[in-house]
This record gives structure tokens, C-alpha cells and sequence, in this order.
């Protein structure tokens, strides 16, 4: 086949070099039955223009965010990029530059993700970050791998008010490393006793910020218990709008900061690519992944940029390298800063009051529907309220009215006791007509 050049010797020598004995055994880590046992049921090949015409059908179903009343939130958020972000990121000097390996020839790339790492933070109030990860997600699980070397132990507790899939990618790589993952139970409550846990042989606490539920969580004494105790304090966000309103988590103690950047200069994209922010301490550098850009002179003293730090797996031999990430969010990174620069300290705050406003008129709304309680006391621009039935069914028939009313805790949360939670989210383009087109709707939802 053409787009299948190797012959089953090919196949059959580079398995033999690398140790395996069938292409089967190369897939030994999936869990089973989560590998097909047969092709999947497409049709077979078509034409260009026949393909075409059928993807063109299937987008044609989709509704963007933008379409009607949207709140859904939990890690991916609909907020306004200006049409002049998209501008600056399809420049050429821009749109065409992989990766800064000339620094001669790269200086507008190298000097972006400066300026990049500038403000993430001055955001997360922390002394050092780097040039970017995949997601907030996979930011996380480095973050817990970084701490478990940095502290030489191999336990990780995370918060019930984590989210569920930013825990599943910790899990995930923290069980290839033999480190440990201490998950706690769902906490939409808010009330959960981390402080108890965290003993001599922990090596971080993770807790996100406003939690998955939409709570405030004050860092201060799980930072000053970690400390006590040799521990890291890991501390994640989803939302970075959030701090441009909330105290910065470096200011409470944090030693490592994580999060989505996604909510700044990144629409939602059907969930990528996104961009993974990670800030830590200066004492840390050493073990942060990633790589870091730093400002230098040349020869004629003239102010410049290069990669400082790359201590990545394809730079240096793979068992020294302090991750397997490859690569960065680059154009992603360039699109955050665009639009944070757009902003500046004072357009962020106004930003995050909006943002604010809206979700807590939202609040109001629902509060007034018979049988729905909000589980919050204080949040951001998202929050959970009981339903007085099934969650998921109650969203499936406000989607029919044309309102994504929001997240269903049991989609990810399957346990029979959170159905009735929903965890819902407004930003500054929800407006008046479409909280009450949602609180409306939601009353004939559960009457």
C-alpha cells in the first residue's frame, strides 16, 4: 500500500531489535478490552469529494458555543478572544516557526515565550516557569512526578475536588513510575480533611483551586502542613481567568502551580490543543520538565534570547532527562500571551469581576427553580447545584430547548449518590437573556 511502505521483514527486524516478540506485544500496557478485536464498522474508501460532502454533513450537526445559551465549564471554557489574537499568531514569523533550535534566527519566538513565562508568574505568584506543557492535565502529572524526585518519597495525595480526569492522567503516569496516588473521594462539598493525611512519607498534595466543584480552597495551612511534614503543596487551577480576581497560589505557599491556560486567546476547539502552565520555585529549576527560555547579551551587548534550560528526553540521554514531553504548546503559549498582553493587569481583573458577576446572578437564577440548592458558599465563575432528579437527563432535555445547561457529575463521576449534581458555569459572554432562557427552562425541566 502506499502509505504503508514496510515490508514484513521491516517489520520483522525492528521488532527483533527492540525485543518484541509480535506487534501484539507492543500494546501489552493497554488495559484489556480496551483494544478492538476487529476493524471498526466504516464504510470503505471513497472519493475526495465524497468524503468531503460527508464530513461536511456530519460539522453541520455540531452546534458552537457561541450559537445559543452555553455553560458548560469544568476544564474547558467559552470566553471572548479578540479577533486580533487569531491575527497576531498567523503572522508568518509566528505561524511558520516550530521550534527555536537557531536562536540566531528565532529571536521573536524565543522573545514570545519569555514574555510567556513572565507572566505566568507574575499570575501564579511563583519565581519560575517554563515555555509550556501539553494541558493542564499532563502539567499535573509532571508536577507529581517532579515532586516525588524532588522529595525522593513516592506518595501523592490528591484532592477529592481534583478533576476526575486530570486524577486519571496522575494515576495513569504515576503507576508507570511505581510512585503511589492516594486519591481521595468526590468532595462537592467542599469539606474534605486533607490535613490528616499528609504524613511523613508524603511526597505532595495536589489540590486544584477553584476545585472541580467550584470552591475556594484556602492553601495556606496545607502549604504550612506539607511543610511540616517534608511535603510538597502541588496547587491547580482549570480556570486562569480565576486569578486575575483570587490570591495568587504562590502567595499562599504553593511549591509548584499547574494549570489550563486554555481560557486566554484559545477557544474551545472541540477540547484541544490546549496549553499546559507550570510555575515552581527557583531552589526547584532543576527538576522542572519542560524547557525554559532566559534573556541574555550578545557580543555587542545587545539584549537576546535562547533556550536556558532543555532538559527534555530527545536533548540528553533519556535517564537523566526530567520528562518525556517532546515538544510544547507553542502556538497555543502565543496566543495566550497575545491576548494577556491585550489585557494587562487591569483588563484581566475586570476580566475575572465579569466573569464573576455573571455567575453569581446565574446563582441567583437557579436558586429560585423548586428543589435545586447550590452546594456553594463562596466560588469563582463556576459552581454545583443539586437537582431534584437525574442530572444527566434533565441537561439532555434542555439541549433539546437549545441551552447546554452544563456538566452532569456523573459523566465522570459515575457513582450513584452525585446524579443529581450538575456542575454549571458562566462566563462573560453568558448574558441576561440567556440566564433567564436557562433558569426558565430548567424550571419546566423539572416541574
Amino acid at each position: 500500500m502506499r502509505y504503508l511502505p514496510h515490508t514484513d521483514q521491516d517489520r520483522a527486524d525492528m521488532l527483533r531489535a527492540i525485543g518484541a516478540a509480535s506487534i501484539d506485544e507492543l500494546f501489552r500496557d493497554v488495559p484489556d478490552g480496551k483494544l478492538l478485536k476487529s476493524p471498526p464498522d466504516l464504510p470503505g474508501h471513497r472519493s475526495e469529494f465524497e468524503v468531503g460532502r460527508q464530513m461536511r454533513a456530519l460539522a453541520g450537526k455540531n452546534r458552537a458555543a457561541g450559537e445559543g445559551p452555553f455553560f458548560l465549564g469544568a476544564g474547558a471554557y467559552h470566553h471572548h478572544v479578540p479577533a486580533s489574537v487569531d491575527h497576531i499568531i498567523q503572522r508568518s514569523e509566528f505561524l511558520t516557526s516550530y521550534t527555536p533550535y537557531q536562536p540566531e534566527i528565532s529571536q521573536g519566538t524565543l522573545q514570545t515565550l519569555f514574555e510567556f513565562q513572565t507572566q505566568i508568574c507574575e499570575l501564579t505568584g511563583m519565581e519560575v516557569a517554563n515555555a509550556s506543557m501539553y494541558d493542564g492535565s499532563t502539567a499535573t502529572a509532571e508536577a507529581v512526578l517532579m515532586a516525588c524526585r524532588v522529595t525522593r518519597r513516592d506518595k501523592a495525595i490528591l484532592s477529592g475536588g481534583l478533576h476526575p480526569q486530570y486524577r486519571e492522567v496522575v494515576e495513569t503516569l504515576a503507576s508507570m513510575e511505581d510512585d503511589e496516588s492516594l486519591s481521595l473521594p468526590p468532595d462537592p462539598a467542599g469539606t474534605e480533611d486533607i490535613l490528616s493525611r499528609i504524613d511523613d512519607e508524603t511526597a505532595c498534595v495536589v489540590v486544584q483551586s477553584p476545585s472541580f466543584y467550584g470552591h475556594l480552597i484556602d492553601l495556606a495551612p496545607l502549604a504550612e502542613r506539607c511543610r511540616e511534614k517534608g511535603a510538597l503543596l502541588v496547587a491547580v487551577f482549570t480556570e486562569v481567568v480565576s486569578l486575575g480576581l483570587i490570591e495568587p497560589p504562590g502567595a499562599e505557599g504553593a511549591d509548584i502551580v499547574v494549570g489550563e491556560g486554555q481560557s486566554l486567546g484559545n477557544a474551545l476547539n472541540f477540547g484541544g490543543p490546549y496549553v499546559g502552565l507550570f510555575a515552581t520555585k527557583q531552589k526547584y529549576i532543576r527538576q522542572m520538565p519542560g524547557r525554559l527560555c532566559g534573556e541574555t547579551r550578545d557580543r555587542d551587548g545587545k539584549r537576546g534570547f535562547v533556550l536556558t534550560l532543555n532538559t527534555r528526553e530527545q536533548h540528553i540521554r533519556r535517564d537523566k532527562a526530567t520528562s518525556n514531553i517532546c515538544t510544547n504548546s507553542g502556538l497555543c503559549a502565543l496566543a495566550f500571551t497575545a491576548h494577556m498582553t491585550l489585557l494587562g493587569a487591569k483588563g484581566l481583573s475586570a476580566l475575572a469581576r465579569a466573569n464573576h458577576a455573571r455567575a453569581c446572578r446565574l446563582a441567583d437564577r437557579l436558586a429560585k427553580v423548586a428543589g435545586v440548592e447550590l452546594l456553594n458558599e463562596a466560588f469563582f465563575n463556576e459552581f454545583t447545584v443539586r437537582l431534584p432528579g437525574n442530572a444527566a437527563e434533565i441537561v439532555e432535555r434542555l439541549a433539546a430547548e437549545g441551552i447546554v445547561a452544563g456538566l452532569p457529575v456523573s459523566r465522570l463521576e459515575p457513582q450513584k449518590d452525585l446524579d443529581d449534581l450538575l456542575v454549571v458555569c458562566a462566563t462573560e459572554t453568558a448574558s441576561e437573556e440567556d440566564i433567564e432562557a436557562f433558569g426558565a427552562a430548567l424550571e419546566r425541566a423539572v416541574a
